[in-house]
């Protein structure tokens, strides 16, 4: 490939040590080098305020020797799908949003992949940014961006491009050290569980049969409201999916409630409901919510408990917040991020009748899910130490 800078490159004595990509050809050779490459940073911009699903505006490619941008604006994505499938390892910077693009926009994500900030929250860190790894980690600032970024914008502006550039310039430096002091640490294994779930999460799509679980509103409705309600709030997350917007500009959380508790028969009594906003529920859109409503009348509602996590029992609720102080106390001793080792939630459903979840196996079994199992069952006892506070040890049998 013959490597210059882009036609948007920065006019500059020293030239970019960026490519931009904007042709199908161009990026076709980049594919060809990039599918022989052992390891890559890769990292995507993107905007989804105005959209349901998030809208690709540049990728960012780096490895020895290569850093180039592609304009997905003008280059068909596609053929990515062969590279990410292949054994090179992706490592990318919290990559659950870039997770979800590269699946919309080539139907798979990377086979193997290494997130810099999940594996940094096994040696210290606590959900750190790019910007803070790369200063503890290589002594080098990556430039903060404007949030207010319009990346879908072209031509795009040098200090965008200089930006862009600078996610993935330093990432596999940042990875080596990260690897080495998890490998120091004996938890190697550990952050690749964790970075597994992450990759494994991103083949999961939003299920509309539950849109409803996610309005807190609507936890408080029963009978007919709810029924409507249930039924408003699939409809709602389908019609944004397919005309690709966000759901709060067909209809608001309070709007739909209000629907649901008044089911009128009219546009003109809907558009009447508090939190409906005529603008967006006009036309179509506004016949087919009436026409959700009516058919909601007379049906059940979905049986709220049916999605809701079992109750841990009584005796045990007065241990949930003392065992929720203890993992978070444990996670600081050994220099782990808390929220990565259990919150209360993954506390409550190891306590809770049914399946163990997060705690019930691997490494978080071991570290707090067993201790916790032999403390409700009376093996372990919680005690107070002056100096190291709460710790869990195995109780003595009485003599």
């Amino acid at each position: 490939m013959n490597r210059k800078p882009g036609r948007d490159a920065p006019a500059s004595a020293d030239p970019p040590d960026w490519d931009l990509i904007h042709t199908q050809r161009e990026f076709e050779d980049l594919l060809e080098e990039w599918s022989g490459v052992e390891r890559y940073a890769l990292d995507t911009e993107f905007h989804r305020e105005r959209t349901y699903h998030p809208r690709v505006a540049l990728v960012q490619v780096a490895w020895p020797g290569r850093l180039a941008l592609i304009d997905p604006l003008e280059v068909d994505l596609t053929p990515l799908a062969d590279v990410l499938a292949g054994d090179g390892c992706a490592v990318m910077h919290a990559a659950r949003q870039d997770l979800e693009i590269l699946n919309r926009e080539c139907g798979l994500v990377p086979k193997v992949l290494f997130d810099t900030q999940v594996a940094a929250n096994f040696v210290g860190f606590s959900n750190p940014s790019l910007g803070t790894l790369s200063e503890r980690l290589t002594g080098t600032k990556v430039p903060k961006g404007d949030r207010l970024t319009d990346w879908l914008r072209r031509p795009l502006k040098p200090t965008q491009l200089s930006y862009a550039a600078a996610d993935v310039r330093n990432l596999l430096d940042i990875a080596d050290r990260l690897i080495e002091d998890l490998d120091r640490r004996g938890r190697s294994s550990w952050a690749a569980d964790a970075i597994e779930d992450e990759r494994s999460d991103a083949w999961t799509t939003r299920d509309p049969a539950v849109a409803w679980t996610r309005i807190k509103e609507v936890r408080h409705l029963k009978g007919q409201a709810l029924a409507s309600a249930q039924a408003l709030a699939r409809w709602r997350e389908e019609t944004a999916s397919i005309e690709d917007v966000p759901t709060r500009n067909l209809l608001s959380d309070l709007g739909l409630v209000g629907l649901a508790q008044t089911r009128p028969d009219t546009v003109k009594a809907a558009r009447a409901v508090r939190g409906v906003d005529g603008r967006n529920l006009r036309g179509p859109r506004a016949e087919e919510a009436l026409a959700v409503i009516a058919e909601s009348i007379g049906q059940p509602p979905e049986d709220a408990a049916s999605v809701r996590s079992p109750e841990v029992p009584g005796e045990l609720r007065s241990a949930i917040g003392l065992v929720t102080t203890w993992v978070k106390q444990l996670a600081r001793d050994l220099d782990l991020d808390p929220s990565t080792v259990a919150t209360r939630a993954d506390v409550e459903q190891l306590l809770a009748p049914g399946p163990d979840g997060r705690l019930g196996g691997g490494w978080r079994a071991e570290l707090v899910g067993d201790p916790i199992r032999d403390l409700v069952a009376g093996r372990a006892a919680l005690a107070f130490d002056r100096g190291t506070g709460l710790v869990l040890e195995p109780r003595r049998e009485a003599v």
